[in-house]
């Protein structure tokens, strides 16, 4: 099933769930399988991508239930991601994606691995004094959802919260922007259209917010996430700045869900996997794999009352139809 444990070996269990989502991605798997073997021993003990797939192979050719990635986490220290320490698993994500990216010598991988994970969106900034626009072409690798809107109201659902993060904002009084057009500062209509999904789409809650004193606080509350996700029945057109043949494949499954217990000083990550050669849900902590159902993934929706409960944190959805 390909569904094998890793040992923690000294808080990995962040490092540990985002491998397992990496690895059980048959589309970054096919990618992994074609790098080019670093020809010195020094090289590969230094280079990510061959370090995850060793790991790849081990997992695979083994009848062990857990194995240890203690040679990918060592690969990994030499580049600032640090050992026995807490990370957070959307910048560790961050990392980790961008040393793969970075290591991978053949043009034709990196374009392949760039495709299958990154968000193009158009940001708009219009003056609402004159017809002055500035539009900029951008890509990102998660989309940052918030869970709270501007007024810090709690947003009910995953797709409220995609409505929100389209949604244009007025930047007016101290926001105002200077205008080429007009020569001094106005309020200006700020807002973010989505251009371009890839097959693997990576969705960031963002549950932990700043309060006084640079108290990190984790924010709890439910936020319902679907299975199946249709971006042309969640955004409005004003929202999209994408043909109809990209819009036609904007429709989603979801493939992984990157959990958080705990608090924000003392927390523990586990990961939720639908094997894409079985469709069964496995619940990876760590060295323990098991077989779950989709009522077991919908515990991680969150709820307010359980602030050391299983939330959501990163959400990972695979095109249903990829063009």
């Amino acid at each position: 099933t390909g569904a094998i444990g890793l040992y923690n070996i000294g808080q990995t269990c962040c490092l540990n769930s985002l491998l397992q989502v990496f690895l059980m991605n048959i589309h970054f798997t096919g990618i992994l399988r074609r790098i080019t073997v670093p020809p010195h021993a020094a090289q590969q003990l230094k280079n990510v991508p061959y370090q995850m797939l060793l790991l790849l192979e081990e997992m695979q050719c083994g009848k062990r239930k857990a194995v240890s990635p203690k040679n990918l986490a060592w690969c990994l220290s030499g580049y600032r991601v640090e050992l026995f320490v807490q990370h957070d698993a959307a910048q560790l994500f961050l990392t980790v994606w961008n040393l793969i990216k970075r290591q991978m010598k053949k043009p034709e991988l990196v374009e392949e691995l760039s495709d299958l994970y990154t968000i193009c969106v158009q940001e708009h900034l219009a003056c609402q004094k004159c017809s002055f626009e500035i539009k900029r072409n951008s890509s990102m690798l998660t989309l940052p959802l918030p869970v709270l809107d501007s007024n810090s109201h709690m947003l009910k659902t995953l797709e409220d919260s995609l409505r929100y993060f389209f949604q244009p904002e007025e930047l007016t009084d101290h926001n105002m922007c200077f205008c080429e057009q007009c020569e001094r500062k106005t309020p200006f209509l700020q807002s973010m259209k989505l251009v371009h999904l890839p097959q693997t789409l990576t969705i960031h809650l963002k549950r932990f917010c700043f309060k006084k004193s640079a108290y990190i606080r984790k924010l709890s509350h439910s936020l319902p996430f679907p299975q199946d996700l249709d971006f042309n029945a969640v955004l409005t057109e004003d929202q999209c700045q994408a043909d109809d043949n990209e819009k036609a494949a904007w429709q989603y499954e979801l493939f992984a869900v990157v959990a958080h217990s705990g608090s924000t000083s003392c927390g523990h990550y586990c990961a939720y996997i639908r094997s894409l050669t079985e469709c069964k849900w496995y619940c990876f902590n760590d060295s323990e794999v098991c077989q779950v159902s989709w009522d077991d993934v919908k515990c991680t929706y969150g709820h307010s009352n359980l602030h050391w409960g299983e939330t959501a944190y990163l959400l990972i959805y695979m095109k249903k139809h990829p063009q």
